[in-house]
């Protein structure tokens, strides 16, 4: 089997409900003379860290984060994670719609719109690319009208792709469920039977990556 940067395989769901963790800024602060601070954020987006391994596990989730590892590498492959907490285009608790996030408007010539998802509002929103929708869960509108037909979703990419240009002026809004990029942050799992059955791992670190 080669070994690939990148595999379109999730981490095991059922094992990442018990994660920790979310986003991570870098931000440079100097306290000038006059008391006044200067900020410098380092990155322009954030890089989301975790860890899965809180919690007793049965032995078959033991099992099944052992297998994934070992075909990932360890931290050589990244692949797909689902955010417990932040996982869709809606807001938590509501359905996916089509009208959830404006990617783009028309011009008459461009076909091609990547998704992103904003945090925030206004100028001062923070515009997060999707890379890695969810295959079949991408739903988008053009003038606020869902359409279906002439549009392909790439989800190794996160890019929409209509057969013809939509009109000048349309607003392209779309929704989706999506997945985070990331690898193991380490090349070592420490395995724990603790317990008839059962056991644990520790930690468990993942990082956000760039597909």
């Amino acid at each position: 089997m080669a070994i690939i940067a990148f595999s379109e395989e999730r981490f095991p769901l059922r094992i990442a409900f018990g994660t920790s963790g979310g986003p991570e800024r870098r931000t440079d602060i100097v306290r000038l003379s006059t008391g006044f601070e200067k900020r410098n954020q380092r990155f322009a987006r954030s890089v989301r860290r975790y860890d899965a391994g809180s919690g007793l596990k049965s032995l078959a989730d033991l099992a099944a984060v052992l297998e994934f590892f070992e075909a990932m590498r360890g931290r050589m492959t990244g692949f797909r994670f689902r955010d417990p907490l932040d996982h869709a285009s809606a807001r938590l608790g509501l359905p996916v719609s089509p009208l959830d996030q404006a990617i783009g408007t028309g011009d008459g010539e461009g076909r091609e719109f990547a998704l992103i998802k904003a945090y925030g509002s206004g100028e001062g929103a923070y515009m997060r690319s999707i890379e890695k929708p969810v295959g079949g869960s991408v739903r988008v509108a053009v003038g606020g009208v869902e359409t279906a037909a002439g549009v392909v979703v790439d989800p190794s990419k996160g890019v929409v792709i209509f057969d013809a240009p939509p009109a000048e002026g349309a607003t392209i809004t779309a929704g989706f469920e999506f997945d985070v990029p990331v690898r193991f942050d380490t090349d070592q799992l420490a395995i724990n039977i603790a317990a008839f059955e059962a056991g644990d791992i520790p930690t468990i670190p993942l990082i956000e990556v760039r597909p």
